[in-house]
């Protein structure tokens, strides 16, 4: 079963990247288990630790009509991978 992952790419995440970990968002209903085989299966790298955190959706408000929405709930995912292994996405070009 493949799950739908999306890497975060900030300055944070990019400087974080350099020292092995790197950061995905994901549905909130995932466990660790099946997010390490995921990532590990997409992107060809071994994993070593994973770390998981729930973010709550904010409340926007929409200018015109002035209703409330909420934004999904999301899980963020940080991922130690092994020492001489990179992804491709967190590298910055020149």
């Amino acid at each position: 079963m493949q799950i739908k992952i999306w890497p975060i790419i900030t300055e944070t995440t990019i400087s974080l990247a350099k020292s092995g970990w790197y950061t995905f968002a994901a549905p909130v209903l995932t466990n660790k288990y099946s997010l390490k085989t995921s990532i590990s299966q997409v992107f060809k790298v071994d994993v070593l630790d994973v770390r998981t955190m729930v973010v709550k959706g904010k409340n926007k408000r929409s200018a015109k009509t002035r209703r409330v929405s909420r934004r999904p709930d999301w899980k963020k995912v940080m991922v130690k991978i092994k020492e001489g292994q990179k992804i491709a996405l967190f590298e910055v070009g020149a």
